[in-house]
């Protein structure tokens, strides 16, 4: 193709020979569909949405059947994916179309843009890939495929940055084949216009790309300006009995909201306090495998400490009575509970089910 070919005609010719056609979403698609992968794709790798998608899809083929669903089922069938709050604003938008819109996805832009979690970017994916709608799109492989081809520089989280990438990407959008141009952004992006290795001699642009010409791709676009971590530290407490262990449903707001986790404390004392002033012998507990979390503001390591109740002939409504009612559950380890298990919760489990496994093989 002759680079005096425009930009997306050379980017539609791309994705008609080498785009990708046949993932989950881009069968039947419907903006429903096309709306749980968008939210499903931020910032999470394509081969590891495709599982979760089909099951997510399996259990709720629409959006009324996703309002419907309890929280815990749908958070249960996000645990893995992280970054949770994408699943509470995925069934809290599902509520306002029940409510709303009679159970039908809205297909105006204004309207798609006000529901949670969904920003001008996957508001235009959803409505040009499901219903070839004319709107740009600007996710991080769209930034950096625009930002190499520009030489825009600078980090695309500054606001003047980000703005100049939405007037590159604004002009290059083309009338037609919407759909085609926007998968193939995308698809260029994830695959050719990578961050540390782009293969330039593949890209269907390369040829009047300003970074390739002056051979400093991966000094576009900018870095994000690095600032310290600080670390925070967070005592669990694992309570077990009869193969169970018990769990604690986090406030709806803040980290980890709405999933269940093992009772927190800032400090060994006070985790141990908090079970002398419950009947319990604090020199019962085993401390467990210590490990750090990293959010995307702060380190948290983490250190369980388990308290084995047979062992310390405690019961479980004495332990149950110092949480609140219904927020509380005795979790089966052998038969989990189908609910949203934050990541440290599943780490933790993960290894109990490993020291379990141990004990009975040596029995």
């Amino acid at each position: 193709m002759k680079s005096t070919a425009s930009f997306a005609t050379r980017i539609v010719s791309w994705y008609d020979n080498h785009g990708r056609k046949t993932l989950p979403w881009q069968q039947d698609k419907t903006p429903y569909r096309v709306w749980v992968s968008e939210i499903m794709l931020q910032q999470t790798q394509v081969a590891t949405v495709i599982p979760y998608y089909l099951k997510f899809m399996a259990r709720f083929p629409d959006v009324l059947a996703l309002a419907n669903a309890p929280d815990d089922e749908v958070l249960h069938h996000w645990t893995g994916l992280g970054y949770y709050a994408r699943a509470r604003n995925l069934h809290k938008a599902a509520k306002i179309i029940r409510d709303d819109y009679q159970g039908l996805f809205p297909t105006h832009f204004e309207q798609v843009l006000a529901l949670p979690g969904i920003g001008r970017s996957t508001a235009g994916a959803v409505l040009s890939l499901s219903l070839g709608q004319h709107h740009p799109i600007l996710d991080g492989n769209v930034k950096r495929v625009l930002a190499r081809h520009g030489a825009i520089a600078g980090w695309p989280g500054q606001k003047t940055v980000e703005e100049q990438l939405w007037q590159l990407t604004d002009a290059f959008t083309p009338q037609q084949d919407i759909q085609k141009y926007n998968q193939a952004m995308m698809d260029i992006g994830a695959s050719i216009c990578t961050r540390s290795k782009p293969n330039c001699a593949a890209c269907p642009v390369a040829i009047d790309c300003k970074a390739q010409l002056i051979g400093r791709q991966t000094d576009f676009p900018g870095k994000k300006p690095k600032k310290t971590i600080p670390t925070k530290a967070a005592w669990m407490l694992v309570m077990m009995q009869d193969n169970q262990v018990f769990l604690a449903k986090r406030p709806p707001a803040g980290i980890w909201g709405g999933l269940w986790c093992f009772p927190e404390f800032a400090t060994q004392a006070a985790l141990e306090t908090h079970l002398e002033e419950q009947g319990f012998d604090a020199q019962q507990l085993e401390w467990l495998t210590g490990f750090r979390h990293t959010f995307s503001h702060f380190h948290l390591d983490i250190q369980p400490m388990m308290l084995n109740l047979d062992k310390a002939l405690g019961n479980k409504q004495s332990v149950g009575a110092v949480m609140e009612q219904n927020q509380s559950l005795w979790y089966n380890i052998s038969h989990p509970s189908k609910v949203g298990l934050a990541a440290a919760t599943e780490r933790v489990l993960a290894n109990l089910g490993s020291l379990v496994q141990s004990a009975v093989s040596k029995e």
